[in-house]
């Protein structure tokens, strides 16, 4: 997700021509089975996703058959019962800060974000106006009070294309929050976005997180927040300060446990630094 994200906005900025083989292999992986996801612990995650970045790939033109075929399908797995109606069953395997139990949060707000970011004829289309309103129903139903920061500022997020998802009280408690959780470095750390679960095996980790800082840092201007904000100029004077000039990652340890050195697990939260802080600094014109 963070790969998607990042790298087509660092390709524009940088003014590279074409996408990377990465990019491309991607989102064929999405378009594959488009619409007709099959069911795995998986589906929701990727129905969800492929609407997302189909949707992006479509933005400023009208939506092509194959985005329309991914939200016939997100729709169509959308829950209609019990507490979680209107959103989507998330990958939950008790990790931070995706998938763990609150999460479904996280993704409900990808799914409006993805929603936000579709052609606006397809949003003003009557049959999708029910789920439409369940998923905003779900997302602004009052958060239970051990609901990680981080999965509400992604609905600030998500409301920078979708206005009604927030009011402007709302947008402005949320933006406060976060900035009174901002450390004296400018920078925010793990545990300001949560509450998370407890991680005894977690690598020992102390001051401002690159993840959070650049997380919060993109969140934030997405939601509003001028660059030229002092409080914002001190985490984007962050972020320039803590990139490894040599090979041009945040560096940022997993918050669940210690995996080998070199192991695919052991860059998770490395490569979602480092797309965050890319987006946060093009965001900011850096």
């Amino acid at each position: 997700m963070t790969y998607l994200m990042a790298r087509p906005a660092l390709r524009r900025r940088l003014g590279e021509p074409h996408p990377t083989s990465f990019e491309t292999g991607l989102l064929d992986r999405l378009r594959a089975d488009v619409g007709d996801k099959p069911e795995s612990y998986l589906q929701g995650v990727e129905v969800i996703f492929a609407a997302l970045f189909l949707s992006e790939r479509d933005r400023g033109g009208p939506m092509t058959p194959e985005t329309r075929k991914a939200f016939n399908q997100l729709w169509s797995l959308q829950l209609t019962e019990g507490p979680s109606r209107g959103t989507w069953e998330w990958l939950i395997v008790d990790l931070d800060p995706w998938e763990q139990a609150e999460s479904t949060y996280f993704g409900a707000a990808l799914a409006a974000l993805a929603a936000g970011t579709a052609d606006p004829a397809y949003t003003r289309d009557i049959s999708i106006a029910p789920h439409l309103a369940a998923l905003r129903a779900y997302l602004r139903t009052s958060p239970p009070l051990r609901r990680p920061l981080h999965d509400r500022l992604t609905l600030l997020w998500a409301a920078s294309k979708q206005r009604d998802l927030l009011s402007g009280a709302e947008r402005e408690s949320l933006v406060a929050e976060a900035f009174r959780t901002q450390q004296a470095d400018g920078g925010w750390t793990s545990e300001s976005l949560g509450p998370w679960m407890p991680h005894p095996e977690a690598p020992a980790e102390s001051g401002s997180s690159s993840y959070a800082t650049a997380y919060t840092t993109y969140v934030l201007q997405r939601g509003g927040v001028n660059s030229s904000d002092p409080r914002l100029a001190r985490a984007l004077l962050w972020l320039t300060s803590h990139q490894d000039r040599e090979t041009g990652a945040w560096p940022a340890q997993s918050m669940n446990k210690q995996y080998p050195a070199g192991s695919m697990q052991s860059f998770f939260m490395q490569d979602a630094a480092t797309a965050f802080a890319s987006l946060a600094l093009i965001e900011a014109g850096r």
